[in-house]
């Protein structure tokens, strides 16, 4: 694992991070000083937000545990925990179109004001971002469904550093999406608390 450590794509997926990590940012920098500027009011998030920040991190533990099952060779557990998290995954899409919808019954679209067009904008962004990743893991399954039918081919396939080194990469990048939602609840959660002050 150490001679992969460096391997192109840990390379390409530490610049995609940043990248967001910076996109995030920079949106979330815009939004406060546009709010302040115009004088619009924050908005108070649908529940569900709060709840789906749940979810998320139980879609991220799943994937860990994935981790620690295939490197402790645990096949069943392995799939298991793939299947889990995409469940999850799929449930937070769900839940996340069901609080845009709750922010429509209050009458706030994407063009009520600024405020409005950046948490649509920013939560629909980090959505893009968890579609994104959702065939990877889809495809882990699969393969692991395909290839683990047998001794020889569940030990070919643990033994794969190849393999070992994208579900590092790939839980990795569900960790940070939990933290970037995570991140984005609480940030315009204490925009809302701030100005109600």
């Amino acid at each position: 694992e150490r001679s992969l450590a460096l391997h192109p794509y840990q390379i390409f997926l530490t610049l995609i991070l940043a990248s967001i990590t910076v996109l995030f940012l920079a949106f979330s920098v815009a939004f406060v000083y546009t709010r302040i500027a115009a004088d619009m009011p924050a908005i108070s998030l649908p529940g569900i937000f709060f709840f789906n920040t749940l979810i998320l991190i139980g879609s991220s533990l799943a994937m860990l545990n994935a981790k620690k099952s295939y490197l402790n060779d645990k096949t069943e557990q392995y799939q298991l925990s793939l299947l889990i998290a995409i469940i999850l995954t799929f449930l937070f899409m769900v839940l996340q179109y069901i609080g845009w919808r709750e922010l429509f019954s209050r009458e706030i679209f994407i063009d009520t004001d600024n405020s409005s067009s950046y948490l649509y904008l920013i939560s629909g962004l980090h959505f893009a971002h968890v579609i994104a990743g959702l065939p990877f893991l889809i495809q882990f399954l699969i393969t692991a469904r395909v290839k683990m039918k047998e001794p020889v081919s569940v030990l070919i396939y643990f033994s794969d550093p190849m393999k070992r080194l994208k579900l590092r990469l790939l839980t990795i990048y569900w960790h940070f999406l939990d933290i970037l939602w995570i991140y984005l609840v609480l940030f315009f959660y204490l925009n809302y608390l701030i100005q109600g002050e």
